[in-house]
C-alpha cells in the first residue's frame, strides 16, 4: 500500500526502523527549535551579552514588521467579511442551473454540551436561508455520555426532525481499537453511518454533497450555506478544495471575563488575518469540504487530536499537493472559553490552547509525507512547511523572547557590558519599538468593538469601557499563549502523546 503514510499518527505506527527514526526526529524538531532558541538566548546573555542584545534588537524589529504585515491583512479580511455578509448569496446561487443538485451534510459531534447550546446551534441551521430539503443534519453523540447524551439527542430529534431532509442520530461506540476518543473519531463514525444509511440508499452522488464539520456550539449566520454553495459551484476544482469560514468566538462574549475575551478576540483576529493569505491557509475548527474527498482518503483519521487540520494534510498528500483551502469571508460564531470562575476559566483556556497547539503534531506528519511523496512540487512543500513550522515556533518562543528574556543581557552581561553604549541603548530601543507596535493595538481595539454582537440589556455602557481596558492584558495573554504551546511541543518531543480534551461549555456569567 503506497499511501500507508496517510493514516499514521506517530512514529510507532511505522514498521521500518529507519522510517520510525526519521518520523521520531520530525516529532522532536519543533521543540528543539523553540526550546533551543530560548536556551541560546539565555546562554548568550551570560557568555555573549553584546551578541544577545543585537539579536534581541533585530528580533524586535522583525516582530514590528511582522505586526504591520499582519495588521494590513486583518483590515483586508474584515472589509471582505463585511462585503460577504451584505451579499445576497441565495440569488447568486439560484442563477445557476445546477444549484438544486447540491446537498449539505452537517455533522455536529457532541459530548456533554448543555441542551441550550445544542438547541441554539440547531435553530441557526433551521433559520439559515438555504432550502432545508437539501440538508442532512447529523447529531453525533458519544456512548460514553450514556443516558444523558441519548436523552438530549431524542429531544433534538423530536424538535427538529421535520425541519430537514434528514435529521440523523449516531452514537459513537467507546474504546474502539486504535482510536483516540474525541471529535475526529466520533465524526468519522457518523460519516460512515450516514453514508451507509442515507447517502448510498438515496444514491446521491458524492460530488454533489458538501460536508460541514461543526463544533457543537457553532451557530451559522443566515447566509452561510448559500455563500458556501456559490463558492463550491464556482470553484475551479471543488473536489480538491476545503472551504474555511471565519470563526468568531462571540456567542457568549458579553458574559465572559476579560481574559477570556482577550483570548477569544485574539484567536478570531488571527484567523481573520489568515483568510487574507489563502496560500497559507489550513482548515481549522468549523470548515466544509466535498464528501468525495472524504471518501477518497477513507474519512478523517481516528487516532489524532487535531483532526480539523489533519484532514487538510491528508488530502494534500493524497492528491499530490493538488489540494487547497479556499477562504470563505463569511463568519460562523462559537463560544469564548468560559467556566464558572475566573480561575477555572484560565485553566480551561490553558487546556484548550494546549490542544490547539498540539496541532504541532502535523509537522512530523507532513514532513514525513513530503519525504514519501515525490510528486508534490518543491515550492509548495517549502511554502506550506515554512508557514506551519515558523508559526508554531513563534507561538511558543516569540512572546517569551520579547517580554521575558529581552532584558537578560542587562542583568547577566557583567560590568563590561553594563558600561557599554549598547547596554544603555538596548532598553530604550526595545521599549520604543514595542511602543510603536502597541500603537497598532488601537485598530485592533476598534475592530473588537465593531464586530461585537448587540449589547444585552443587562449590560450598561460602562461595559464597553471595560472592553477597551481589557487589552492591557495582552502582554500577559501572549506569554500565557506560549506556555501551553511549549508544553505541547515538549510532550511531542518526549513521546508523551496527548489525548483529546473536550472544552466544557458554560454560558452563565462567571464569578469574579
Amino acid at each position: 500500500m503506497q499511501d500507508y503514510y496517510l493514516k499514521i499518527s506517530r512514529a510507532e505506527d511505522l514498521k521500518h526502523k529507519w522510517e520510525r527514526r526519521l518520523y521520531r526526529f520530525f516529532e522532536m524538531l519543533p521543540a528543539l527549535l523553540s526550546l533551543g532558541t530560548l536556551l541560546m538566548a539565555v546562554t548568550a546573555s551570560f557568555l555573549f551579552p553584546a551578541g544577545a542584545a543585537l539579536f534581541i534588537m533585530a528580533f524586535v524589529i522583525y516582530w514590528l514588521l511582522r505586526n504591520i504585515y499582519l495588521t494590513f491583512h486583518l483590515q483586508t479580511g474584515y472589509r471582505r467579511m463585511k462585503e460577504h455578509m451584505n451579499t445576497d448569496w441565495l440569488s447568486k446561487v439560484k442563477s445557476r442551473k445546477d444549484w438544486r443538485d447540491i446537498y449539505h451534510l452537517v455533522v455536529i459531534p457532541t459530548y456533554k454540551e448543555p441542551l441550550d447550546v445544542l438547541r441554539e446551534s440547531m435553530l441557526a441551521l433551521k433559520n439559515s436561508d438555504y432550502p432545508k430539503d437539501n440538508m442532512i443534519v447529523v447529531l453525533a453523540i458519544e456512548e460514553t455520555e450514556g443516558k444523558q447524551g441519548r436523552k438530549k439527542a431524542a429531544l433534538m430529534l423530536k424538535e427538529f426532525e421535520k425541519d430537514f431532509f434528514h435529521f440523523f442520530i449516531t452514537e459513537h461506540p467507546k474504546e474502539l481499537k486504535g482510536e483516540i476518543s474525541g471529535k475526529g473519531s466520533n465524526e468519522t463514525w457518523a460519516l460512515r453511518q450516514v453514508k451507509k444509511e442515507i447517502i448510498d440508499v438515496a444514491r446521491i452522488p458524492y460530488k454533489d454533497i458538501i460536508v460541514s464539520s461543526f463544533d457543537a456550539d457553532t451557530t451559522v449566520f443566515p447566509k452561510y450555506f448559500s455563500c458556501l454553495t456559490y463558492h463550491y459551484l464556482t470553484s475551479e476544482n471543488p473536489l480538491r478544495s476545503s472551504f474555511q469560514p471565519i470563526p468568531l468566538f462571540l456567542n457568549n462574549i458579553w458574559s465572559a471575563p476579560a481574559i477570556s475575551r482577550v483570548f477569544a478576540f485574539s484567536t478570531t483576529f488571527w484567523y481573520l488575518i489568515n483568510q487574507a493569505r489563502p496560500e497559507k491557509l489550513v482548515t481549522f475548527s468549523s470548515h466544509s469540504m466535498s464528501f468525495q474527498a472524504l471518501v477518497d482518503v477513507d474519512f478523517k483519521q481516528t487516532n489524532v487530536v487535531s483532526d480539523d487540520s489533519r484532514i487538510f494534510w491528508q488530502c494534500f498528500l493524497k492528491y499530490d499537493g493538488n489540494y487547497k483551502v479556499q477562504p470563505l469571508y463569511y463568519p460562523v460564531s462559537m463560544d469564548a472559553n468560559v467556566a464558572p470562575s475566573v480561575r477555572r476559566t484560565l485553566l480551561q483556556i490553558y487546556k484548550q490552547q494546549k490542544r490547539w497547539a498540539y496541532g504541532v503534531a502535523d509537522i512530523p506528519y507532513f514532513l514525513f509525507g513530503f519525504f514519501k511523496n515525490k510528486n508534490i512540487p518543491l515550492g509548495k512543500k517549502i511554502s506550506l512547511g515554512w508557514e506551519l513550522i515558523e508559526g508554531h515556533w513563534s507561538w511558543a518562543s516569540a512572546p517569551i523572547l520579547i517580554f521575558a528574556l529581552g532584558w537578560m543581557p542587562l542583568v547577566f552581561g557583567g560590568d563590561s557590558f553594563s558600561q557599554s553604549l549598547l547596554s544603555y541603548n538596548l532598553p530604550r530601543f526595545t521599549s520604543g519599538v514595542l511602543t510603536i507596535s502597541m500603537l497598532g493595538l488601537l485598530g485592533t481595539i476598534y475592530l473588537s468593538l465593531v464586530i461585537l454582537p448587540p449589547r444585552p440589556l443587562e449590560y450598561g455602557k460602562r461595559k464597553t469601557a471595560v472592553l477597551v481596558l481589557q487589552w492591557f492584558l495582552l502582554p500577559f495573554s501572549m506569554i500565557f499563549f506560549s506556555l501551553p504551546a511549549l508544553e505541547a511541543q515538549t510532550r511531542l518531543m518526549l513521546g508523551k502523546y496527548m489525548g483529546f480534551w473536550s472544552t466544557p461549555k458554560f454560558r452563565s456569567r462567571p464569578k469574579a
